[in-house]
């Protein structure tokens, strides 16, 4: 029943084409997957980490991340800036973090990322909805705008290219996806759900 059980199931269930390490010191297999305690004892290369703990949990996370010598975090735990001070501070001790270990970081409090792209196909959210292929590329700064607007594609016949919620926009912002899609050919469509423009 936690983000982080149905994230891993997404990931799993969606025919995602590389390998998955679930880490979770509390479980020896999650999803007949062998678990690991720590990302440091992960034998492989790490990619992408996709971070499902409580928020005061996540410095540390990520702290580990940096020394595995991950390239890409996602942070759906919330817990940050939309929370107060304490948070705001914890926010900005993340971001610095990842800026200072050249690591790029989505969220914090977002709802995930995913691709269709046949080479890849990762759904690492929380929705419902993993969408057919397509042109689309969307991205929302509401998790719950994200769901919607993911569900009402697959309603209407939309395919999406890739997805990603930004949460709290600590570092990856629109205007990083927006430049991406630019340069892939295979992405036709931008669309945006935005809440603020940091640099419009």
């Amino acid at each position: 029943g936690t983000i982080g059980n149905t994230v891993l199931w997404n990931i799993v269930s969606n025919g995602f084409t590389g390998a998955v390490y679930p880490v979770n010191p509390g479980a020896k297999v999650v999803h007949s997957i062998r678990c690991y305690p720590d990302v440091r004892a992960i034998p492989d290369a790490v990619d992408l980490a996709i971070v499902c703990v409580p928020g005061k949990g996540v410095l540390d996370v990520v702290r580990a991340c940096i020394e595995k010598g991950v390239r890409g975090i996602c942070v759906i735990s919330a817990g940050f800036r939309e929370t107060g001070e304490e948070g705001a501070a914890r926010e900005k001790e993340l971001a610095a973090l990842c800026r200072g270990a050249g690591i790029r970081l989505i969220g914090p409090n977002c709802m995930g990322l995913l691709t269709t792209d046949v080479g890849v196909k990762l759904n690492a959210t929380f929705a419902r909805t993993f969408p057919r292929p397509g042109g689309i590329g969307f991205l929302s700064q509401s998790g719950a705008m994200g769901v919607t607007i993911l569900d009402h594609a697959e309603d209407r016949g939309l395919g999406i290219r890739m997805f990603a919620s930004l949460g709290n926009k600590a570092d990856v912002s629109g205007n990083d996806l927006v430049s991406y899609w630019n340069d892939d050919p295979e992405t036709k469509l931008v669309l945006m759900y935005l809440e603020s423009f940091g640099n419009p």
